[in-house]
C-alpha cells in the first residue's frame, strides 16, 4: 500500500459526525511528519464521495481555505449536514475530534 492509500484508509475511518486533524492522519497512517502529505493526499482525492476529505481540519480545528472539492464554504455545508458546528470557520476540537478507534 503506498502512502496516499494509506492516508485514504484512514480517512475512510472518520466516522460521521467527527474530524481529524491532518497530524493526526499523518500519525494514524504510520508517520507524524506526513501533516502536509496529508493535504497533498487531500487535494488530489481521487474519490470524493468514498474518501470524507471534508472531515479532515488543521491543529486548531479550521476548515481548509484550499478545499480542493467545492471550498471553505462546501467543507462548513458538509460538516454542517453531520452535525457539526462550525463557528469562524472552526470546530471545537474538545467536542468533535474522532478518537481514533
Amino acid at each position: 500500500m503506498n502512502t496516499f492509500e494509506r492516508i485514504y484508509a484512514v480517512v475512510r475511518k472518520i466516522p460521521k459526525g467527527k474530524v481529524a486533524t491532518y497530524g493526526q492522519i499523518a500519525t494514524l497512517a504510520g508517520n507524524p511528519h506526513w501533516s502536509q502529505v496529508v493535504g497533498y493526499a487531500l487535494h488530489s482525492n481521487p474519490d470524493p464521495q468514498g474518501i470524507p476529505c471534508f472531515r479532515v481540519v488543521n491543529r486548531f480545528g479550521e476548515l481548509s481555505s484550499a478545499f480542493a472539492f467545492g471550498g471553505i464554504n462546501r467543507q462548513q455545508e458538509l460538516l454542517e449536514a453531520e452535525g457539526i458546528e462550525v463557528t469562524d470557520n472552526k470546530v471545537d476540537l474538545n467536542i468533535y475530534l474522532w478518537d481514533g478507534r
